[in-house]
């Protein structure tokens, strides 16, 4: 049977998996990535790309090229909750406005449906040198001390292989039939509601009264679903629940049926409509975190990781962000530059960004579900915290004695602590204006205030030394980078000539609030060992 080497096997051609061969080919390897299904999804699915993600699409250079593919419902602002679209509302859920946003990034959301942003990561993936197999199924995974063994099925031949990776990123589905194979379990709610999905044609001008939808959430006795618009002028898709412990099932969508519910939707009983089609598969919205997010050499993402309520738009941001974090540590582990224990911080810190999200989700899908929002405002984290704001209790990163483990912060007031993602600041460039997150992309980063002295260069040498790179920017008056009235060392909590480390993705790895100290060098290199796994 014929054997095929790679570095890193991708399981699953969604917009994890995708983003993953991306993130990877970015850092210099080249992945090769199976899928089961012939072609990218045809169906929106996921809809919504945060701005968190945004920036790392940025960091790749493909913001441009994703907001270029974005929905025709890209300008509209409108999440509502209704119990019919023609009646009166009942709520609108609190969300960060563009100005908010732009205080704390230099990317906003992209509307843009997974089936037009999978073709764009598909096809940046393989300009980058990814080898991307559709219509390839994998049916066993074996792993030893040195890889994974992948035996895997050509479904347009029949022809079957085998692929030696050195590792795996499990990035197939909720259902994931890798995570099956690993005997990792999950937990949580489970399935929540079952709905199938249906695209029609209408007028809903009058009923609209102006509004740009998002989407609007329908709970009424007649129905409880969700109407998204398609094109912002005729078409739409409904998603509309049903209850198999009431003896429904997806065949009870005929057209005649289907035709009813939107008018109960919409609060029209005679509304003119056109069905398009009333065949799709039922799905399921449901809350799920997998026990365990890695074994010695795969690593679950995505859905097969996590799965989430849709309410928040969540979901793929999450799994995105996950091979974000998984991409850079596997390419130092593979140069040889990082020992494997850098691997392990991805569970660490990973799973329970997921499970408080999925914490958040089901809290807002409440909402949707007929809860009045006073009953759930305690415990709901703001839209800016969520995307933004959450820290990682442990993982790879010199934690500061005495800091609280905790998993979010405010990211318009934020710490600057390791384990935070790097507060947003735009310096004064050379070339003007430069979002200080575009700085960290390639390697890891000494941003260094310009009281600092000479230290930073034996920081330099010993990443050298290490075959790290390592790109030292001093900030301050007589440095190429300035900032505006102090915010460097405000937003970094730091003193006259301190100094932060920043990993490839954006978190502080290490941070000297004063670089007076004649021991800060040796601070900060000892900090660099250690999160590569090289003491």
């Amino acid at each position: 049977m014929k054997t095929e080497q790679t570095p890193v096997l991708i399981v699953g051609g969604g917009l994890t998996g995708l983003s993953a061969a991306v993130f990877l080919a970015h850092h210099g390897v080249s992945a090769l990535l199976v899928e089961r299904h012939t072609d990218t999804s045809t169906h929106p699915k996921a809809r919504a790309i945060n701005p968190r993600t945004m920036e790392l699409y940025r960091a790749v250079g493909m913001e441009e090229r994703v907001r270029a593919g974005r929905s025709p419902i890209s300008g509209n602002t409108d999440l509502v909750h209704v119990e019919t679209l023609a009646g009166t509302e009942r709520m609108r859920m609190p969300n960060a406005s563009p100005d908010d946003i732009g205080r704390i990034s230099p990317a906003q959301w992209t509307l843009i449906d997974q089936n037009q942003l999978e073709p764009i990561l598909r096809a940046r993936a393989v300009e980058a040198g990814a080898d991307v197999r559709f219509h390839t199924r994998v049916d066993a995974l074996e792993e030893d001390t040195d890889g994974v063994l992948a035996r895997v099925t050509d479904l347009s031949t029949g022809t079957t292989s085998q692929i030696r990776a050195r590792y795996v990123i499990a990035a197939d589905g909720s259902r994931s039939p890798l995570r099956e194979m690993l005997g990792i379990g999950t937990h949580g709610r489970g399935t929540i509601t079952n709905l199938v999905s249906f695209f029609f044609e209408a007028d809903l001008d009058e009923v609209l009264r102006g509004r740009k939808l998002v989407a609007a959430y329908v709970n009424n006795p007649e129905v409880r679903g969700t109407i998204i618009p398609l094109d912002n002028d005729r078409r739409w898709v409904i998603n509309v629940s049903f209850f198999p412990d009431q003896g429904q099932g997806p065949e009870d969508f005929t057209e005649e049926r289907c035709t009813a519910l939107v008018r109960a939707a919409v609060g029209v009983p005679d509304l003119q409509l056109k069905i398009e089609s009333v065949d799709m598969p039922a799905w399921d919205i449901s809350a799920r975190v997998a026990d365990s997010f890695a074994t010695r050499r795969v690593f679950v993402a995505g859905d097969a990781a996590h799965v989430m309520p849709p309410t928040g738009a969540f979901g793929a941001s999450t799994g995105i962000q996950d091979v974000y974090n998984l991409a850079w540590k596997l390419a130092l582990v593979l140069s040889g530059t990082a020992g494997p224990a850098l691997l392990e911080s991805y569970d660490a810190e990973r799973r329970p960004v997921a499970e408080e999200t999925v914490r958040q989700s089901m809290l807002r899908f409440a909402v949707r579900e007929g809860k009045e929002y006073h009953e759930v405002a305690k415990e709901l984290l703001g839209e800016t915290t969520m995307t933004f704001g959450y820290c990682y209790p442990s993982g790879a990163f010199a934690r500061e004695e005495g800091a609280p483990g905790v998993l979010v912060e405010d990211p318009g007031h934020p710490s600057g602590a390791p384990g935070t993602r790097a507060p947003h600041l735009v310096l004064d460039g050379p070339d003007g204006p430069l979002p200080v997150s575009d700085l960290f992309a390639d390697g890891f980063t000494l941003l260094v205030d310009a009281a600092a002295g000479p230290w930073p260069k034996a920081v330099e040498q010993e990443a050298g030394a290490l075959g790290v790179t390592l790109r030292t920017v001093h900030v301050g008056p007589g440095h190429r980078h300035t900032d505006r009235d102090g915010e460097f060392r405000q937003r970094y909590g730091l003193m006259p000539g301190g100094a932060v480390l920043v990993r490839p993705d954006g978190f502080v790895g290490w941070r000297a609030t004063t670089g007076r100290s004649g021991a800060v060098d040796r601070a900060a290199v000892e900090a660099l060992r250690a999160l590569l796994d090289r003491d």
